[in-house]
């Protein structure tokens, strides 16, 4: 099959559910019209990550991430353009559309082009984003975006939830991630791979700390300033030790001394360094279905989230976890968890056992090759 992925924020956890895809469906050529948000990571950073064998990348220069009428609709004309094109070449089996300015633009662009078999991922209801008057807004999109048809699939079901309580059907197919063996790498040798000028250029831990880790863009869905108030509580507490594994323009939240920023690093690097700590901490006001909190479970870590749209689709009747909904609530459990750590690795094997059973990308991968076909 020919499968043309639209994505805009072509960065961090879509840039990995699109990958997963392209890795895992390798029978199939996808052709990947994307964006670019340089202040996260270039679109050529991110095209090394993918396989060489099965993908083509066509640059889509207009998308960008605010709302302008004037920007959008050069946007979406240029999208148009090039899905048209695609047509008249025989290239197109299906359509997968990623994130919500994708699936705006591009449900309008496949309806004027003619092409039928549309697929809409929102990997996060972008209608918990801001205030008010902003999820309004997102909502009436999200509802006008659907009038020009495809099947929008949620990928966790409180975002299906979300979804069908605004009055749009849903299908659900969750995140999957691979089980893999524990990563074996020298954390000495680490290096970012985007070293600003304040970032060391190698991440040093301290040796017999308890370590608490997250990873993902430094922005306002993942809440640093929630991340920050909590490792401050610790601050003074020598046991303790946060790292964030990413990089984004909020960063100078994050000021609380014992929080390590170490900017983005490969896959398997982020992988060491969760396996070398003891909890993964989310503090993300939203989610889709976050690759990173199951690539933690799948390396038999336990996850403390906040109780929001698809981290609370993850926790498994506090087997593996917990949720919480106050800064308060989440540092009760760090101390909790660090008081008992025979604990900790109970609930790290049933993570992994959870994320089997419930996130395997097998399963992820039948579900939408399925769905490309029908």
């Amino acid at each position: 099959m020919k499968i043309v992925h639209v994505v805009e924020p072509f960065a961090s956890g879509i840039a990995t559910f699109v990958r997963s895809l392209v890795e895992n469906l390798h029978d199939d050529l996808h052709i990947i019209v994307h964006g670019e948000r340089q202040q996260v990571m270039t679109s050529a950073q991110v095209k090394q990550r993918f396989p060489k064998g099965n993908v083509r990348f066509i640059r889509w220069k207009s998308a960008q991430r605010e709302i302008s009428f004037r920007r959008d609709t050069a946007a979406f004309m240029e999208l148009y353009t090039i899905l048209k094109r695609l047509k008249r070449q025989n290239a197109v089996d299906a359509v997968h559309l990623h994130s919500s300015k994708s699936g705006f633009l591009g449900r309008v662009a496949c309806r004027m082009a003619g092409i039928n078999s549309v697929i809409y991922t929102p990997n996060g209801a972008p209608f918990f984003v801001g205030n008010s008057f902003t999820n309004f807004l997102y909502k009436q999109l999200e509802r006008l975006g659907s009038v020009f048809g495809g099947q929008v699939v949620c990928c966790s079901p409180s975002e299906w939830k979300a979804y069908n309580a605004i009055g749009i059907k849903a299908l659900t197919i969750n995140n999957g991630v691979l089980l893999e063996e524990r990563p074996q790498m020298p954390l000495a040798k680490m290096a970012p791979e985007t070293s600003p000028k304040d970032i060391q250029p190698t991440i040093q831990l301290t040796p017999g700390k308890f370590r608490i880790v997250t990873s993902g863009r430094i922005e306002g869905q993942k809440n640093p300033t929630l991340f920050n108030t909590i490792a401050k509580y610790f601050e003074e507490f020598q046991d303790f030790e946060f790292l964030w594994v990413g990089e984004g323009a909020d960063r100078d939240l994050l000021t609380s001394k014992n929080i390590k920023i170490t900017g983005w690093l490969t896959t398997e690097q982020t992988k060491a360094l969760i396996a070398e700590s003891q909890v993964y901490l989310s503090t993300s006001n939203f989610e889709g279905m976050p690759f990173a909190v199951l690539e933690a479970m799948a390396l038999k870590k336990p996850v403390l989230l906040t109780d929001c749209v698809g981290n609370r689709d993850i926790v498994n009747k506090r087997s593996n976890g917990d949720l919480f909904n106050t800064e308060d609530e989440a540092i009760i459990k760090i101390l909790q968890y660090h008081n008992n750590r025979d604990m900790l690795q109970v609930m790290g094997e049933y993570s992994q056992q959870h994320c089997e059973q419930e996130f395997d990308v097998q399963s992820t991968m039948i579900s939408y090759r399925s769905l490309y076909k029908s």
